[in-house]
């Protein structure tokens, strides 16, 4: 099964930078997008032999997520149950036979660290959401999840420490939900490789010099580890400021 995540930046505007071509080159299983900012009645995107599953946020414009599915789910879900989660639509949950499959779009902590602490209560909730949905049967999780995990995973770490992506408090977190039953799909395969990075930024020519991060994950029950055959960044592909990410695995 192949599955694809991608932070589109705005799925308005990616359709004209070659989102559509890109979509049916990968031929996914599941194809997962975060930061859509639309509303349903804002665009119309059909795939033949795909459905579809948005959640957008109530301002407009702004964050939600999309799946689309090859596979129909037994169960879906938007949010996680608390409205004060739910309101900006950064959360999709599809329930298949054998796993669940959750697409996230995490909450940027912004400059001067503005929104860390609601960051830090948010990362508490989705912890306990996935753990539950554990308890039951195993979990794909994918997603913009905005935190840099190791030094490894961003070009300049020594210059970013306090900031948006890569704090402490960020990292801890990331640290927190790996060791509760989770695993890292690119890092269980390649724990050591470096300048492997999802997103830059538009500014000083950060992508032609590959100065990135890397903050787009497939992240994984551990009971299903062993079943990652592949987990590949898409760094060639355009059309956003983030790159898309897939993960292969046998389930």
């Amino acid at each position: 099964m192949k599955l694809v995540s991608w932070n589109v930046n705005g799925i308005r505007a990616c359709i004209d930078k070659g989102f559509k071509e890109f979509f049916k080159q990968v031929d996914s299983d599941i194809f997962c997008i975060q930061e859509t900012k639309c509303q349903p009645d804002q665009i119309e995107l059909e795939f033949e032999g795909y459905k579809s599953y948005w959640n957008s946020a109530q301002k407009r414009g702004y964050s939600g997520t999309a799946i689309f599915t090859k596979k129909d789910p037994i169960h879906v879900q938007y949010g996680i149950g608390i409205e004060e989660h739910d309101k900006e639509g950064r959360v999709i949950t599809l329930e298949y036979h054998k796993f669940y499959i959750v697409t996230i779009y995490t909450p940027n902590s912004k400059r001067e660290l503005e929104r860390l602490e609601y960051r830090q209560e948010w990362e508490d909730e989705i912890r306990k959401y996935l753990l539950k949905l554990n308890q039951s049967k195993p979990v794909i999780m994918c997603g913009d999840l905005n935190v840099a995990h190791k030094e490894i995973d961003l070009r300049n770490p020594k210059t970013n420490k306090r900031n948006a992506g890569f704090t402490d408090e960020e990292r801890n977190k990331m640290t927190e939900l790996l060791s509760v039953g989770f695993t890292d799909s690119f890092r269980y395969l390649y724990p050591n490789q470096e300048n492997a990075y999802t997103w830059w930024s538009y500014m000083r020519k950060a992508r032609e010099k590959n100065v990135g991060w890397r903050i787009d994950y497939f992240i994984v029950s551990n009971d299903i580890a062993d079943k990652i055959k592949e987990a590949k960044i898409d760094d060639q592909i355009m059309g956003s400021d983030h790159c898309p990410v897939e993960l292969e695995i046998e389930i």
